[in-house]
């Protein structure tokens, strides 16, 4: 049997319901299971000495991740940021499938690039998101990040905006890339932008993942906005983290079957 994991801070069912209901459909002898790490360089060691073919890498590890393996993916060297490693043999590949997700998710929503764009979070996801938006076009981003340090520094690298607090700032998209909303985090009823913003905005995108949807997507519906859920983002972004693990990429129709799935727990 091969074993792939995924390590995160506060670990959910998404990828083990997606990962292993692919892995049944397509006759695999495979299984995928979530941990979260007391220690990671214990952890990725252990993925190498284990044998296991595949690690997911989720917040907060996707840039502290890069020091413990042995190749990067122009895909993950790009922005620095992490959320795949595959291991062969031992040798650890660092891949990043969040930011195609990303830019599938701005293309097959239409999003106009003449937009203006409010980013809040300036982490490793927070990094694919912002190269997506700038790969697609847009020029009127800001990076909203207390961390003035790692906020200017992101804004810098895309040439964007940078201010420390998103409450008084508007724009045609929000998006929201910090843990606010995230199940079982302090925050998890709390929306990331006010009414206010949600109002002023015309696409609320949220990538936290689970619940699906969270306060701020569930408020986006509400005021009658697009939404793009981070549930989407991550089923986007785990296909292609399949497609790398195993070198099988599954029909439209198994992976349709797979989201839903995923989104039945």
């Amino acid at each position: 049997m091969t074993l792939c994991i995924s390590l995160s801070a506060r670990p959910s069912n998404n990828g083990t319901r997606f990962h292993n209901f692919l892995y049944e459909s397509l006759g695999l002898n495979w299984i995928y299971k979530a941990f979260a790490p007391t220690d990671l360089g214990q952890a990725i060691a252990g993925v190498r000495g284990l044998g296991i073919r595949g690690c997911a890498i989720s917040m907060p590890y996707k840039e502290d991740v890069i020091a413990l393996v042995d190749h990067m993916d122009p895909s993950a060297t790009a922005i620095d940021s992490v959320n795949t490693i595959v291991n062969d043999d031992g040798v650890l590949t660092a891949y990043n499938t969040d930011y195609s997700a990303i830019a599938q998710l701005i293309e097959r929503n239409g999003l106009d690039a003449t937009s203006s764009v409010l980013l809040r979070g300036s982490g490793g996801m927070a990094k694919a998101t912002a190269a997506a938006f700038r790969d697609a076009g847009f020029t009127r981003v800001t990076i909203a990040a207390r961390n003035e340090e790692r906020g200017r520094a992101l804004a810098d690298l895309y040439d964007f905006a940078w201010i420390a607090d998103a409450e008084d700032a508007t724009a045609d998209i929000i998006v929201n890339i910090t843990p606010i909303g995230m199940a079982g985090g302090a925050e998890e009823h709390t929306s990331s932008f006010s009414d206010e913003q949600i109002a002023a905005a015309s696409v609320v995108f949220d990538v936290v993942a689970l619940p699906a949807e969270t306060p701020l997507i569930a408020a986006g519906r509400a005021a009658g906005k697009t939404v793009i859920t981070g549930a989407e983002v991550a089923t986007l972004q785990a296909l292609e983290q399949f497609v790398l693990y195993t070198g099988i990429r599954p029909s439209d129709e198994q992976v349709a079957a797979a989201e839903e799935f995923m989104r039945a727990q």
